[in-house]
């Protein structure tokens, strides 16, 4: 099993390019399952072989997470990883079915992801002020994230040569290391400059050799990383009066704010890098959901409950007078 966790990981490593995070996350979910089957019976104490695996033992390998309150979403993942990995030895003819693909995914809800107000997007975009190194990185990394709607690992992926700040133009490296050109507004590029000018000013007293040229560095001069990418988001959005978000309510919030001001749905589809529509239609119902919250406040006869409630203190009053 061990042998066939790594010849797994090569492959996505050789073959699927897939991203340092997403090996990771694989390799991680991996090694839990492997821990997992190694002290349960009838596989403890044994070595256990790809072949002995069966879907009642990945259903109990479920059941042991859900009653340690791991989310639905991780469940949900976790047993992705376990199909992927089956599929993959199944395509090498190490074993003839996949047992993954007989457990039912873990129902799990569906809520709308969170986005900013236009607003708020716009005082958070301000929040890094002063003109040190990272300062000035911080803020064309929210700049960045917001003007292209890019995935947190697609901005650390980002490298010089994917730049075209003369033509507002960039290029992201999506899932599978789909490529996909999208535009980046101005301020986005002046942030971005500002930050070039900066590090000849400011240059990193350790440096790291990384032939790509990243667009973002870290404190050592190396590609910066999703984890430290986080970190930042965390840092200036808890100034917000909505407390702290995730970088990638930023990629939320720009395709929510394309489709109020009239964006064609394919066209942020496209700039999201989506395979299917269907993913984009999410942020059709996320403008309904503000465009429905904002007539409810504004219209004076959106509420009948509380219009029916001004009539008839209107009549108490006017019977009073009589």
């Amino acid at each position: 099993m061990e042998a066939a966790v790594r010849a797994f990981i090569t492959f996505l490593e050789v073959e699927r390019r897939a991203s340092p995070e997403t090996i990771r996350a694989y390799h991680s979910d991996l090694r839990q399952f492997l821990a997992y089957v190694n002290q349960t019976p009838p596989a403890a104490g044994s070595a256990l072989r790809p072949e002995d695996v069966d879907a009642l033992m990945i259903r109990g390998y479920l059941a042991w997470l859900d009653r340690r309150r791991e989310m639905k979403s991780s469940l949900a993942r976790k047993l992705a990883t376990l199909r992927s990995f089956y599929k993959f030895l199944a395509r090498e003819e190490r074993v003839g079915l996949n047992p993954a693909a007989e457990v039912r995914t873990p129902k799990q809800p569906q809520p709308l992801p969170r986005v900013l107000t236009k607003d708020d997007a716009n005082a958070l975009m301000e929040f890094p002020e002063g003109d040190s190194l990272r300062t000035v990185r911080d803020r064309a990394i929210l700049e960045t994230l917001y003007s292209t709607g890019a995935r947190v690992s697609e901005l650390v992926g980002m490298n010089q040569d994917d730049l075209n700040l003369t033509e507002g133009l960039v290029r992201l490296r999506g899932k599978g290391r789909k490529e996909r050109i999208v535009p980046i507004g101005a301020v986005a590029v002046e942030a971005i400059r500002e930050y070039q000018a900066a590090l000849t000013r400011h240059p990193s007293p350790v440096t790291r050799h990384v032939p790509e040229r990243p667009v973002f560095l870290n404190h050592r001069s190396g590609r910066l990383t999703a984890r430290s990418v986080g970190r930042i988001g965390s840092h200036y959005s808890s100034q917000l009066a909505g407390g702290q978000i995730s970088p990638h309510a930023l990629r939320h919030s720009f395709a929510t704010h394309l489709l109020d001001e009239g964006a064609d749905l394919r066209a942020i589809q496209e700039m999201l890098g989506h395979a299917s529509l269907a993913t984009t239609q999410k942020y059709t119902h996320l403008a309904t959901d503000q465009l429905l919250e904002v007539y409810d406040r504004a219209h004076p006869r959106a509420r009948a409950e509380e219009r029916a409630e001004e009539v008839e203190a209107k009549v108490e009053a006017k019977n009073g007078k009589a």
